[in-house]
C-alpha cells in the first residue's frame, strides 16, 4: 500500500506557486513591527509580528525573517526542492532555532531591545505540498473548493481558555488576553515550530497573515476578498484596506499564494 500510495502522489500534477505580499503600518500605530519575506526560487514565504516595543518589536521581526529565510536558503542549495517533507521540516526547525538564538542574545545583551520577541508563520510550498509551521498567533488560511479554512491554531492566553471552555467563542472576539501569546521566537532558550504538512492542488490559495489582518477582518469577510475576481496583489492590497476600513488598530501584514500547473514560480505583477 504505502508503495501505491507514492506512487499516486507522484502522478499528480506538479504545480507552480504565484505570490503577493504586502505590509501596513496601519492606522493607529506609529511604526511597522511586522515583516514579510518571500522568495519564489525557494517556495519559502515568511512572515513576522514583532513585540517589545517598536524599536525591539522591528528589530525581532526583522531579524526572524532574514534569518529564517537565509538559514534555508544554505539548505535548500544541498537539499534541494525534492527532500522528503522530514527533511523539509528539519530545515525549517533548524532555521527557526537560528532565529531564535540571534534574538534571545541580541534581546539579553542590547539593553534597548530587552524583552523583544516576534511570532512566526511561514510555509515552504513545494510541487506537490506545502508545509506551514508557525509560533505565536500569526496564522495560516486556505481557501480550496469555495471554502476557507483556518491552518494553524494560535498560541495565545485567549485559544487555551477557548479550549478549557473558559470563554465562548463570541466573548473571545473582545477578550482582553486576545494579544497576549503563549509562544514566541527569542523569548526562551528554545522554541518549537508547530508544523503540519498539506497536499497542494490546483487553485488552492493559501494566505500567511499577522493578527493585525485576522483581528480586523471577519471571516466572512476573508473569504468574499479572497474569493474576489482580481489578480494576487489586487487581492492583497484589498484585504489591507478593509482591515484599515475596520480601524487597523494594528500593523498589517499578507502573503498570498496560489497554487497552478505550470513549471515557473514568481511574484504576482
Amino acid at each position: 500500500m504505502a508503495s501505491l500510495g507514492a506512487s499516486l502522489f507522484s502522478n499528480r500534477p506538479a504545480l507552480c506557486w504565484e505570490y503577493a505580499a504586502l505590509t501596513d503600518t496601519g492606522r493607529v500605530r506609529a511604526h511597522n513591527e511586522d515583516a514579510v519575506h518571500v522568495d519564489p526560487a525557494l517556495g519559502l514565504a515568511v512572515l513576522a509580528d514583532g513585540m517589545g516595543g517598536y524599536k525591539g518589536g522591528e528589530v525581532a521581526s526583522a531579524m526572524a525573517v532574514s534569518l529564517v529565510h537565509a538559514s534555508f536558503g544554505r539548505w535548500f542549495a544541498q537539499g534541494g526542492p525534492q527532500a522528503p517533507a522530514r527533511v523539509v521540516r528539519r530545515a525549517l526547525q533548524a532555521a527557526t532555532d537560528e532565529a531564535n538564538a540571534s534574538i534571545l542574545h541580541a534581546g539579553t545583551t542590547q539593553e534597548a531591545l530587552q524583552g523583544m520577541g516576534t511570532t512566526l508563520v511561514l510555509a515552504a510550498f513545494q510541487t506537490q505540498r506545502v508545509l506551514v509551521g508557525h509560533v505565536g498567533d500569526s496564522r495560516c488560511y486556505r481557501l480550496r473548493n469555495n471554502k476557507l479554512e483556518l491552518l494553524t491554531r494560535d498560541h495565545s492566553l485567549r485559544q487555551q481558555q477557548l479550549d478549557a471552555g473558559a470563554i465562548t467563542p463570541e466573548e473571545a472576539l473582545s477578550s482582553p488576553t486576545r494579544n497576549l501569546v503563549t509562544r514566541a521566537v527569542g523569548v526562551e532558550a528554545q522554541v518549537l515550530l508547530e508544523m503540519h504538512e498539506h497536499s497542494a492542488r490546483p487553485g488552492d490559495l493559501y494566505m500567511l497573515c499577522s493578527d493585525g489582518l485576522s483581528e480586523m477582518v471577519t471571516d466572512a469577510q476573508l473569504f468574499t476578498l479572497l474569493e474576489h475576481d482580481a489578480g494576487l496583489q489586487k487581492k492583497a492590497q484589498l484585504l489591507v484596506a478593509i482591515a484599515n476600513d475596520n480601524g487597523g488598530r494594528d500593523n498589517i501584514s499578507v502573503v498570498l499564494a496560489r497554487a497552478d500547473v505550470g513549471d515557473t514560480s514568481r511574484m504576482a505583477g
